[in-house]
């Protein structure tokens, strides 16, 4: 169940097991209300909070490590373990599932429920503000350019996605949506390279090396950054749905905008 409700009393001891519900909780949580968040949380490649998390014990999301911190409320998300979730359910601890998040809409929303749940909603309705006010100035309003999210095994993400609502925020279409992708999966190097993407949107490498990595240094996908544009993302800033992402945003917005300076001196340069 996806609890929306507001607790009764604002719970005393509060654990997260899940990374996106981590993060809200360190927002809005009152001092001492959070006792736990996960180990993802202290994650550089996937959390946007790595200092903000070492302050507090990490868990492994499992029942029984949880049920011993004596919890009043736990935050999980949708696909957080199934049994860990149920096990803490039947042993009368209160659980919270939070769903990922899939437009820049949820954002403000989730702050929103979490906020209620930790009996803290005056702080979460001042950052769901602060978020939608930054939204807004960083919308822009021109004909969509074409871009491609590509991560390593050539994992893209479709219609559906925080990613694709940050592209459309920031003036792109999604080419994984154009082909008829939904959510997430991936996406062939030949089928990007005769898509003819303006923008290739791609994460930072992670320390070492790995095989799933090496198409990102392919010499066709370099030919093709090459013609177009090519933005290097912190993978931290697009996985949740938190006021994070408004740096995500923002890049992109950003690069929207070089490539309609590019645009411009294109066409001078052909008058």
């Amino acid at each position: 169940m996806v609890a929306s409700a507001a607790v009764a009393e604002a719970p005393r001891r509060v654990v997260s097991v899940n990374l996106c519900t981590d993060q809200l909780a360190m927002m809005l949580a009152a001092p001492g209300q959070l006792v736990s968040v996960s180990h993802l949380a202290s994650e550089p490649q996937t959390s946007a909070m790595v200092e903000e998390a070492r302050a507090y014990p990490a868990n492994m999301g499992q029942a029984e490590q949880v049920f011993l911190m004596r919890p009043d409320l736990v935050l999980a998300g949708t696909f957080t373990a199934r049994a860990s979730v149920d096990l803490l359910r039947r042993l009368g601890v209160e659980v919270i599932e939070l769903p990922p998040a899939t437009t820049l809409d949820d954002v403000a929303g989730h702050l929103r429920i979490v906020g209620r749940a930790l009996g803290r909603e005056a702080e979460a309705e001042e950052l769901a503000a602060e978020f939608e006010a930054g939204l807004d100035r960083l919308r822009i309003e021109a004909p969509p350019a074409r871009a491609a999210m590509y991560y390593p095994s050539g994992y893209t993400t479709g219609s559906g996605t925080l990613a694709d609502s940050v592209l459309r925020h920031t003036g792109f279409s999604n080419i994984a949506a154009e082909l008829g992708l939904d959510g997430g999966g991936n996406l062939p190097l030949e089928r990007l390279v005769m898509a003819q993407p303006e923008v290739i949107v791609t994460s930072t490498p992670y320390p070492g090396a790995s095989r799933a990595e090496e198409i990102l240094v392919h010499p066709a996908l370099k030919a093709v950054q090459d013609r177009a544009g090519s933005a290097e993302v912190t993978d931290a800033d697009w996985i949740c749905g938190t006021p994070h992402v408004l740096r995500a945003v923002r890049g992109m917005a950003e690069a929207r905008e070089a490539l309609a300076a590019l645009r411009l001196t294109m066409l001078d340069g052909a008058r």
